[in-house]
C-alpha cells in the first residue's frame, strides 16, 4: 500500500519561497499521476498541480502558473512543489495525492481521481 507524507510547510513573507515535499512509500502499487491540492479556511479544496509518472507532463491551475513548479524524483519516491513569489492568497493546507491507476488526462484536476492522500502541511504567507 502507498502512503504519503508531506513536509516543508511553514510561515513565509509575501514574495518568499517554500519547497514542499511529498514522500511516498509502498511496495505494491506504483504512484502514477501525483498532484497537489490546497484548501483555505472557508473554501473548497482546489487543484494546484499534477505530474505524470515520468515527470514529462505537468499541469497547473492558472493562479500558480509561472510561480510554482511541480517535480518528482522516482528514485527517492518523492514529489516536490517549489513555490516562488508567494502571495497571501496562497495560504492554505497543501495536500499531496497519488493515483495508482496508470495513465494521464485532465481528469487529474479532480480530487476524485486520486486514491492516496497525505495528511497535509500548512502554508501561511504573510503580507
Amino acid at each position: 500500500q502507498v502512503q504519503l507524507v508531506e513536509s516543508g510547510g511553514g510561515l513565509v513573507q509575501a514574495g518568499g519561497s517554500l519547497r514542499l515535499s511529498c514522500a511516498a512509500s509502498g511496495r505494491t502499487f506504483v504512484t502514477y499521476t501525483m498532484g497537489w491540492f490546497r484548501q483555505a479556511p472557508g473554501k473548497v479544496r482546489e487543484f494546484v498541480a499534477a505530474i505524470n509518472w515520468s515527470g514529462g507532463i505537468t499541469d497547473y491551475t492558472d493562479s500558480v502558473k509561472g510561480r510554482f513548479t511541480i517535480s518528482r524524483d522516482n528514485a527517492k519516491n518523492t514529489m516536490y512543489l517549489q513555490m516562488n513569489s508567494l502571495k497571501p492568497e496562497d495560504t492554505a493546507v497543501y495536500s499531496c495525492a497519488a493515483s495508482t491507476t496508470p495513465g494521464w488526462n485532465t481528469g487529474f484536476r479532480s480530487s476524485g481521481a486520486y486514491n492516496r492522500w497525505g495528511q497535509g502541511t500548512q502554508v501561511t504567507v504573510s503580507s
